[in-house]
């Protein structure tokens, strides 16, 4: 099976989350970047790095899509998500802008 083909910047981010480069996934998120964990929000660079150390990159993360669509402007990665602090197949929902991430939620299946 071959792996659903990842628009960037999100192919760039979820390789950078895959090797746990923190610095590198984490810039991808601008300054007033959100990341929503299934209904907890996450707003600015230094909430998110302190997210990203406890539960994402930090928590040895590793995301494996299974499926890539769009919804309206929202890019859509259904994936396996396997951690330390969690595992299990989740939805990301992405807004991006260019080569910056504006928001990622994460939501259940």
């Amino acid at each position: 099976m071959t792996p659903p083909t990842l628009p960037p910047p999100l192919a760039e981010f979820i390789a950078a989350v895959n090797r746990g480069d923190g610095k590198t996934a984490l810039a991808f998120f601008g300054a007033d970047g959100v990341v929503d964990d299934w209904g907890t929000r996450y707003v600015g660079a230094a909430a998110i790095a302190r997210w990203s150390a406890r539960e994402f990159v930090g928590a040895q993360g590793r995301l494996t899509p299974t499926r890539v669509s769009r919804d309206g402007e929202r890019i859509v990665v259904d994936a396996g998500w396997a951690s330390s602090f969690y595992s299990g197949d989740s939805r990301f929902v992405f807004s991006v802008d260019g080569e910056r991430i504006r928001e990622m939620r994460i939501v259940g299946h």
